[in-house]
């Protein structure tokens, strides 16, 4: 067998990166962080763009879909990505005012509602008796308005010092603010020049790879686009179906803000499984407002309607979308989320579903 000397330059090259990789190894990850930190802002606009995308899409297929004409054709993309973004940045607005309002008015009336609670609390008879004396002597004796003269003395006092620490927070909300605004341009030069880049890419990879390469990339990134989009979709379509139960549910029970807690509720499902519960706890701190009895009847509903929901709906709904068994779809936000936390949550049940195709189809084709 005749060895070419190409073929021992390529084991020479590979075997002096691999002792870089391992001699190097921390030198390294601290160099791939830095180029991930350096390209956020670019990442993250793909990210956008991609989203964004999925509602523009929508809209091109509506936009005189059988116009030929130049001006429809020259005007489609700016008018679908226009519409695009003023949909999510109405749904997001939507969801900010019904909900941040009542909010800081429960939290407020909390304020003002909490010293009241307390002395009727010790009034009872019943409750006295289980209360140790020292503790109901300390809080008889509690100068409410004294302790919060104090504590607006203490950040006046401590403002000096705190100066560096707000200049910090002032900072980084500047930097994020950048970081968005950056990667928000850059996702709409993406959606513009989309078709562009698509052939650029095209012909990158046609040229520095082979057929046989390139057919199983285009394979790949085929299957993964689809489970990520019929993903996002069937993530909305469940937050949707998951606000509007516990709503009407809400309703039903007469617990008060069902409207409210139910977009909500439905804005932190898309978070797969836990968000429900994160939006749960808002609710239960604006229900105890009203009634701390329906507050805690209404955590007993969610616990209720999110075990419906995650063994029944999101399976069916997300599972089926994506071509996913539900018990895979349990299993990959599972492990995602163990893993990488929301983000894993996020990115798992697609991936795997991507996965799970390829194997399936690979296994199809070899016939078994």
């Amino acid at each position: 067998m005749k060895i070419e000397w190409k073929t021992c330059l390529q084991i020479g090259i590979s075997i002096f990166l691999l002792f870089l990789c391992i001699h190097y190894w921390e030198t390294a990850v601290h160099i791939l962080f830095l180029v991930i930190g350096a390209a956020k802002p670019l990442l993250l606009g793909c990210i956008i763009a991609y989203l964004l995308n999925i509602l523009m899409a929508f809209y091109e297929r509506y936009y005189f879909p059988k116009k030929t004409t130049t001006l429809v054709i020259k005007s489609r993309r700016f008018v679908c990505m226009l519409a695009a973004i003023l949909t999510l940045l109405g749904i997001v607005t939507f969801i900010i005012r019904l909900v941040v309002p009542e909010l800081i008015a429960c939290i407020q009336l909390l304020t003002a509602e909490v010293p009241k609670a307390i002395d009727n609390l010790l009034k009872d008879q019943t409750i006295a008796e289980f209360l140790p004396k020292s503790i109901e002597n300390s809080l008889k004796d509690f100068n409410w308005q004294e302790r919060i003269m104090q504590i607006a003395k203490g950040v006046t006092t401590g403002v000096s010092s705190m100066f560096g620490a707000v200049a910090t927070a002032v900072s980084s909300v500047f930097s994020a603010l950048v970081t968005f605004l950056l990667s928000f341009i850059f996702s709409i030069y993406l959606l513009f020049g989309k078709d562009r880049l698509r052939v650029q890419a095209k012909k990158v990879l046609k040229s520095y790879l082979k057929e046989s390469w390139n057919q199983k990339i285009y394979y790949v990134l085929e299957i993964l686009d689809d489970c990520f989009h019929k993903y996002i979709v069937g993530q909305c379509i469940e937050a949707v179906i998951l606000g509007t139960l516990c709503a009407v549910g809400m309703m039903i029970f007469q617990f008060p803000y069902a409207s409210m807690i139910g977009a909500l509720i439905g804005f932190t499902a898309l978070i797969p499984v836990a968000g429900a519960y994160i939006g749960a706890g808002v609710g239960a701190f604006m229900i105890l407002t009203v009634s701390p009895i329906k507050a805690a009847l209404f955590l007993v509903f969610i616990v209720v309607l999110q075990q419906l929901e995650g063994n029944l709906i999101y399976p069916k709904v997300v599972g089926t979308s994506i071509g996913l068994p539900g018990i895979w779809v349990l299993t990959a936000v599972t492990i995602g989320g163990s893993l990488f936390g929301i983000f894993g949550m996020l990115v798992g049940v697609p991936a795997t579903a991507a996965f799970y195709r390829i194997l399936r189809n690979d296994m199809i084709k070899r016939g078994k």
